[in-house]
């Protein structure tokens, strides 16, 4: 009986033991931090924009102009570089390693395109250049688009055809209502009265600009 007692007490004991170093480890042990360069194979000059994933999880970084970055992954997670004109590299982090920081030098090897090949003719004949120069409409570059959109002709025109919006609306009722306030309680002058006016109008006259045009 008391040997019994015995094996049931040792057993209670390598339980407790199993138990506490399972709930004693770090949950965070295997997190690991990887701080790394991307550079070019033959030259080792920095990749600047290359998308870094931790494959087949919806998590990656972008390296800087320098190249660097720097990304929180799990020990035995794969890395996937890719880069436009560089071959896509994987790199599988082990899972033996030891403290939670690593650095990493991943090299790109640049890849090659090959485009279809293009064959430029000149026009069959000079009658037909002659009339592709001469009605063919060519469109405009950037640069002639903002020409046109700065002109001060035209933006005079969309000044006047366009409506007012809320705060040119709000600027053009503050006036008129500084203008009621200024003459508040007396008539208001008139044009008519006015010398400025006047001599405008005598002026205009002298010039010629009420003669009736042909």
């Amino acid at each position: 009986m008391l040997s019994k007692i015995w094996s049931y007490s040792l057993v209670l004991i390598c339980f407790s033991l199993f138990t506490f170093n399972s709930y004693g480890q770090d949950p965070f042990e295997n997190i690991i931090q990887i701080n790394g360069v991307t550079m070019t194979a033959d030259s080792l000059r920095a990749v600047p924009g290359v998308v870094v994933l931790v494959k087949n999880k919806n998590r990656g970084v972008e390296s800087s102009p320098m190249g660097v970055f720097s990304i929180v992954a799990y020990k035995g997670d794969t890395l996937q570089f890719s880069a436009i004109g560089f071959r896509s590299k994987e790199y599988a982090i082990p899972k033996d390693l030891k403290g939670h920081y690593f650095s990493l030098i991943q090299l790109m090897v640049q890849d090659t395109f090959y485009l279809p090949e293009t064959i430029i003719r000149a026009l069959p004949t000079k009658e037909q250049f002659e009339y592709a120069f001469r009605y063919w409409t060519v469109p405009d570059d950037a640069l002639e688009k903002a020409r046109k959109n700065t002109d001060a002709l035209t933006l005079r025109a969309l000044a006047y055809t366009l409506p007012r919006d809320g705060r040119e609306s709000q600027a053009m009722y503050q006036q008129m209502e500084s203008i009621q306030a200024t003459y508040y309680g007396q008539r208001a002058p008139m044009n008519i009265f006015s010398p400025l006016s006047w001599g405008e109008f005598f002026e205009a006259w002298k010039r010629g600009d009420y003669r009736k045009r042909r």
